[in-house]
């Protein structure tokens, strides 16, 4: 099955990585949802969350990927120090911010960069604490033919943490602990507001 899958991706590079990495992104929505407990999916959310990733994340990093290995081919540190300095500083504040401003879009609201404004920079801090480590791994030991594949799995993670923190949280690492670990008390407030929040569907 590994065989298999290697071959198609090296037959089929942008299809097969674009699809996975999009499918992971949106994922990331539905678990959002699914530990918010909400009684109804809010599947237009998600639709929206998988539009901005199939659109612009995918594809972005299918290119990106292969822009850094041109510019800084090989996996010795150097050069994998080369790429992740360049990654954190020019492509994860750009993803960040099509992320904030383009669900924003899709869902028709008037100021789309609210959310970016309260948000991106907290968002940025927190993405310094789990990127750095991810992409690291990814350039030093991934092939390229995989690696958005990979950065689609690790987006899994961080899209669930990205839609946490447009819904009701701040961009901040403390405030998605507070989310996934509540205290008792905490946690009745959050089902019944979870609850009472109308699913648009």
């Amino acid at each position: 099955m590994r065989e298999a899958f290697v071959r198609h991706v090296r037959r089929f590079p942008w299809v097969i990585n674009v699809t996975l990495y999009g499918g992971l992104f949106a994922g990331g929505d539905f678990v959002h949802q699914w530990f918010s407990r909400r009684q109804e999916m809010d599947w237009r959310q998600t639709r929206n969350v998988a539009v901005v990733a199939f659109s612009f994340h995918g594809n972005f990093n299918f290119l990106w990927m292969r822009f850094l290995e041109r510019r800084f081919p090989g996996n010795s540190l150097r050069m994998v120090m080369r790429k992740l300095l360049l990654d954190q500083t020019t492509a994860a504040p750009l993803a960040t911010s099509v992320f904030y401003t383009g669900v924003s879009f899709l869902e028709g609201k008037e100021d789309i960069f609210e959310d970016w404004r309260e948000k991106f920079l907290n968002t940025y801090k927190t993405g310094l604490m789990f990127w750095p480590f991810m992409q690291f791994v990814n350039f030093a030991l991934v092939p390229l033919y995989v690696r958005t594949t990979f950065t689609g799995c690790c987006a899994f993670v961080w899209a669930t943490f990205l839609c946490f923190s447009r819904q009701s949280g701040d961009g901040t690492a403390s405030a998605a602990l507070t989310w996934m670990f509540p205290k008792e008390g905490e946690a009745k407030d959050n089902d019944r507001t979870d609850a009472s929040k109308p699913a648009d569907n």
